[in-house]
């Protein structure tokens, strides 16, 4: 029989998985949802940032209603009110209204958070990263292989099934019944916490004063930025991709283009456990490659990827002006492993800092990131911009100022007290209870 902390991973997993199919489902059907509603490329730009734009502020507020409630709870109405609004949007006849179903659909996204805090409850302290990195990795791949690959195939343009004609309808409907369906499972099989004290300790540490305290503390700051660049720079792309190599390169075939963004995605989500790895790697045998962060481990590894991140987005570019869209495809998925090891670092960060917060930083952490979604898809379809290339640049010179935040806090003397210091609320923890010792 399955261990109980395997189970309950397994569980987020698939969860995860099947909540950003859902969210990213839109993206191998642009060219159809713009015929059908007259778009522009600006206007898909826009449409994209519309299918985030609620994950923000849904992901820190269900962080610490999961520490509260327990993962199966909020699994269970997230779940069921994303599939309503999915199957919603698949019988949509206007733009405004598909566009509001839509962006309640894209609440599939705050599935992450609850994922990340449920896992935290299971698995010690040594191994997070790598089990954060698994759940995360795999559940990513939704945005990439289920759907940039399974939907086309499933449901592509010549598709004609029993309750509908247009494809990307069949996949908004089918893919909104299965999410009932795995909030109704969830709730009866997933168990909150690998004990009765780990789960108290969690639930008691949800207030308004520690939440807001823990989310101005240097170590949440600065991760939460990183994961703008990151993360949210991941979302970008997942929306985006499908776009650009038809728009730049004229790839109107819906497979091929939604193939060659897949690569990205594969990139971002499968090889995520190996940044949580490396993060536990560093911490483990206490490697110093940064002399300037000398004994700040894990700190180093995710300073390393952050920075190729922002390298990599200027090779995309340079990709791009060749004209040659076999040399972007490979630059794209250059870009998803730097996304995927830095998120993969930062998220093996977040519950080794705040062991009883993780669902309120994880929040924190990954609704301030998914904002990145939002606007990033506005500077790659920007009309001020000479061609569709120079996007990627742009977006890596607004990543620079993140670089220097990083490494200002992860100097030795100002990271030994980022999970104590920080802005705006005075430095002073308020009362909580004790952190349980992580056990098998």
């Amino acid at each position: 029989m399955i261990s109980g902390k395997w189970k309950n991973l397994i569980l987020a997993t698939v969860m995860f998985n099947l909540g950003f199919t859902i969210w990213f489902s839109f993206a191998p059907y642009t060219d159809g949802i713009a015929q059908e509603f007259g778009l522009s490329v600006a206007e898909l730009g826009i449409v994209a940032s519309a299918a985030i734009i609620a994950v923000p502020l849904g992901r820190i507020v269900i962080g610490p209603l999961t520490d509260k409630y327990g993962a199966p709870t909020t699994v269970f109405w997230t779940m069921v009110v994303v599939g309503l609004a999915a199957i919603a949007s698949a019988f949509t006849q206007t733009y405004e209204v598909f566009i509001t179903a839509r962006i309640i659909a894209s609440l599939a996204g705050i599935t992450f958070v609850i994922g990340i805090a449920h896992v935290s409850e299971w698995f010690e302290e040594e191994n997070l990263g790598l089990a954060e990195g698994i759940y995360a990795g795999v559940g990513n791949a939704g945005a990439g292989l289920g759907s940039l690959l399974l939907l086309p195939a499933l449901f592509g343009s010549g598709y004609s099934g029993p309750l509908f004609e247009t494809n990307w309808r069949a996949a908004f409907f089918y893919t909104g019944v299965a999410a009932l369906v795995v909030a109704v499972v969830y709730y009866l099989v997933g168990d909150a916490a690998k004990s009765q004290q780990k789960r108290q300790a969690t639930k008691e540490g949800v207030t308004f004063r520690q939440w807001l305290w823990v989310a101005t503390r240097y170590g949440a700051v600065v991760l939460a930025v990183a994961y703008v660049m990151t993360f949210g720079l991941e979302l970008a792309m997942n929306g985006w991709l499908s776009t650009y190599y038809r728009e730049a390169f004229g790839e109107g075939r819906l497979q091929i283009a939604a193939a060659f963004a897949a690569t990205f995605s594969i990139a971002a989500g499968l090889l995520r456990p190996i940044g949580g790895y490396m993060s536990d790697v560093f911490q483990r045998k206490e490697w110093d490659i940064i002399s300037r962060f000398e004994g700040e481990h894990r700190n180093q590894w995710t300073f390393v990827t952050l920075v190729y991140v922002v390298l990599a987005m200027f090779v995309m570019t340079l990709a791009g002006l060749t004209g040659n869209i076999v040399l972007a495809v490979v630059a794209a998925f250059g870009v998803g492993l730097g996304c995927a090891f830095a998120e993969g670092a930062i998220f093996a960060q977040v519950p080794s800092m705040f062991p009883d917060d993780s669902g309120s930083v994880a929040g924190i952490v990954g609704g301030i990131g998914s904002s990145g979604g939002v606007f990033y898809p506005l500077i790659f379809s920007s009309a001020l911009l000479p061609n569709l290339h120079l996007g990627y640049a742009v977006a890596a010179v607004t990543m620079i100022p993140i670089l220097v935040l990083a490494a200002w806090i992860f100097q030795p003397h100002i990271a030994e007290v980022a999970t104590e210091n920080g802005w705006v609320v005075a430095d002073e923890e308020p009362a909580s209870t004790p952190s349980v010792p992580a056990d098998d």
